[in-house]
């Protein structure tokens, strides 16, 4: 009774042990990928998120019809479009809001290979920190080491584009306009640096809807390193 008993214990042992050697054969392996690769992945999924969501934002209305990324008016400058759809004049009030936008999916357009170069440079010391971090936790690291480089960039581009969309002369007039309203305070505001802030976080908006969809959905790691190194963090 003994010995059948062993034997039956000894079977179990070794269809056991065969069993969890193939799950462990599943598991991803972190001693056979280093932070180089790891750093390689990430900056990968980085790159998809530029080439498929950010190039969205230069279509036309890439911008003014994505309400993730949508720039909306200033604090300073709501005033001045309720007191223009009072007296009227909706019609310049929404041209004025629609070519901020076009002026944001201008620049996104010329400033694109900009941003590529960036991500090329990061290299992520930390890089498995950032793995298993939040959903968002490379464009956040992406954010802090490219935000001020990225805004000196985008600043001259985003003021060409005034120009070439015809903002500035829209928005000449449309201030023109309500300054000489009766009774109402001067504006001036620098519309500018507003839409280059908000074209950058429109930017890292969309490369962070990539990002996500990497780290949550298998399907959209359509690469073996993507695979590879997310696998890390499921």
């Amino acid at each position: 009774m003994i010995r059948k008993f062993l034997a039956v214990l000894l079977i179990f042992n070794v269809t056991a042990c065969a069993e969890l050697q193939e799950i462990a054969k599943q598991l991803p392996q972190s001693g056979s990928i280093g932070n180089a690769e790891i750093a390689s992945g990430l900056r990968q999924a980085l790159d998809f998120g530029i080439d498929k969501q950010v190039t969205k934002l230069t279509q036309k209305d890439g911008f003014y019809k994505n309400e993730l990324v949508k720039i909306l008016l200033p604090d300073e400058l709501q005033k001045v479009d309720k007191t223009l759809r009072d007296i009227g004049l909706s019609k310049l009030a929404d041209e004025g809001l629609k070519v901020l936008n076009r002026a944001a999916e201008d620049a996104v357009k010329e400033a694109t290979p900009i941003f590529v170069s960036a991500v090329k440079d990061i290299t992520f010391a930390d890089a498995k920190n950032i793995l298993l971090g939040n959903d968002d936790a490379a464009t956040q690291y992406l954010t802090n080491k490219t935000q001020t480089a990225l805004y000196e960039k985008f600043n001259p581009v985003i003021k060409n584009s005034f120009s070439k969309v015809g903002a500035d002369e829209i928005w000449n007039n449309l201030i023109n306009k309500y300054n000489n309203i009766p009774f109402t305070n001067n504006v001036n505001p620098d519309l500018t640096d507003y839409v280059t802030v908000e074209a950058l976080k429109g930017v890292y908006t969309m490369i962070a809807v990539e990002e996500k969809e990497i780290r949550t959905k298998l399907s959209s790691r359509t690469t073996d390193l993507l695979k590879k190194v997310f696998a890390l963090q499921d």
